[in-house]
């Protein structure tokens, strides 16, 4: 195969996909469009770090630009082998699709630290360790690859996604990276969409359900 060839299958195909080029979108269960979070707003207020206006509303944007990293879903099938005659065949019966893994960039609020451990707190009380529905605390959540240009091409769709696990934070005087929080979510399955589709249900996920 000629490099022209490659050259020419790429074009084609609308050049290659860059890994750099994604976007995730959700609101998490419950959250409100303004932000009514008393304890952070004054926190924000008296360390100068208040932004005006803006740090009311709870922008489903945020969360896309703080996804550092995120991993599109693994697919599998399980197999039970039968052996017929002197040969052993495997046949599947069911499929199994792996956790998805995100990295988020911790800002100085805590924002997606503290998104996530109320989430969490919404599964699993940790006063009385009472479980909630299962609508009540999971969500759409779309992960798009996107062109050069910034519109999908790609989409997958996790449906009734929520956290089963938020890292720890290490914390050191020696180091002076910014901090992050890596953070893994379970679902029902996930759906494969395309550029028209998948840009539905990112508009979908990105309205908070307390609208509806």
């Amino acid at each position: 195969m000629s490099v022209d060839k490659l050259k020419a299958v790429i074009s084609k195909r609308g050049g290659l996909a860059k890994n750099n080029r994604f976007q995730v979108i959700f609101t998490p269960p419950e959250q409100s469009l303004i932000n009514l979070n008393l304890e952070t707003l004054i926190g924000n207020a008296l360390t100068g770090r208040s932004n005006g206006l803006k740090q009311f509303v709870n922008d489903p944007r945020d969360i896309a630009v703080l996804c550092e990293q995120v991993t599109l879903p693994a697919r599998s099938l399980s197999t039970l082998e039968y052996q017929s005659d002197r040969q052993a065949n495997k046949f599947p019966y069911t499929n199994i699709d792996g956790d998805v893994t995100m990295h988020f960039i911790l800002t100085g609020d805590y924002y997606m630290k503290t998104m996530m451990e109320d989430w969490m707190s919404s599964i699993i009380d940790t006063e009385t360790y009472t479980l909630g529905y299962k609508d009540s605390y999971s969500t759409d959540i779309v992960i798009q690859q996107l062109a050069q240009d910034g519109k999908p091409v790609f989409g997958v769709k996790l449906e009734k996604a929520y956290p089963i696990d938020v890292s720890a934070i290490a914390l050191s005087a020696s180091d002076e990276d910014f901090t992050r929080l890596t953070v893994t979510l379970a679902y029902d399955k996930y759906v494969v969409e395309g550029p028209l589709s998948s840009t539905f249900s990112a508009f979908s996920a990105a309205i908070p359900s307390s609208l509806f």
